[in-house]
């Protein structure tokens, strides 16, 4: 098991994961900044100077604080584009958003143009021997 873990932190792969959750707290900093310091007070002020963050509904002794809600979507919508958008160009650059094409798993009889297995040497159909293909 321990030889398992060391071939994978070998990889790269921990500290590949450990740099994104670095940057990825760092960045959610940045855009929960943006969102509650810079678009909430524009938006608000559009709508008639409403502070979200301000918004809560009391019930009882519960309260409900909405416009918090609201800040975290607008938070988490900002911060899922623009992952979505880094890893896009990231494929993009590494070329792993080109489709690989399957290796084909049939062929052409050229006796009797039947589709068989590429692996066939006899055609099932018209039972001939494939050219370049000797039975045992």
């Amino acid at each position: 098991m321990f030889e398992d873990f060391k071939k994978f932190a070998i990889k790269g792969n921990i500290i590949d994961l450990a740099i994104g959750v670095i940057i990825g707290g760092a960045f959610g900093k940045i855009v929960t900044s943006l969102v509650n310091d810079i678009l909430m007070p524009a938006i608000g002020i559009l709508l008639g100077k409403i502070d979200f963050s301000g918004l809560s509904l009391t019930v009882g002794d519960a309260v409900i604080n909405f416009g918090l809600f609201i800040n975290n979507v607008v938070d988490f919508l900002i911060i899922s584009f623009s992952v979505y958008f880094v890893v896009k160009r990231i494929n993009r650059l590494t070329g792993r958003d080109k489709k690989e094409d399957p290796a084909p798993t049939t062929k052409k009889c050229r006796y009797c143009c039947s589709e068989i297995a590429i692996e066939a040497i006899r055609c099932p159909h018209c039972t001939s021997v494939l050219e370049g293909e000797e039975t045992e």
